[in-house]
């Protein structure tokens, strides 16, 4: 577990790491600021391979930051089934 997505960067070596799960971004939360939150954040929502070894599940979240809205960025619960 991270809470932002690019603490991904900082891990020296992924090899023993399958799934990492991160937040943060809120999915970008407020279109067009969402092309802004990719120049920090490496991965903004949704499943993401970061590697051979490596996938980066990114939550939008329920709730939101700043101004109380959403605007291209929808909400979301995840439920993740691991076998």
């Amino acid at each position: 577990l991270a809470h932002q997505p690019k603490y991904i960067e900082e891990i020296e070596n992924t090899k023993d790491i399958n799934l990492a799960l991160c937040g943060h971004t809120h999915g970008g939360q407020i279109f067009p600021f969402n092309y802004l939150v990719k120049l920090q954040q490496p991965y903004v929502r949704g499943l993401n391979v970061h590697n051979e070894h490596t996938q980066v599940y990114v939550n939008k979240g329920t709730g939101f930051w700043g101004p109380p809205m959403r605007l291209g960025a929808s909400s979301e619960i995840t439920l993740l089934k691991l076998s």
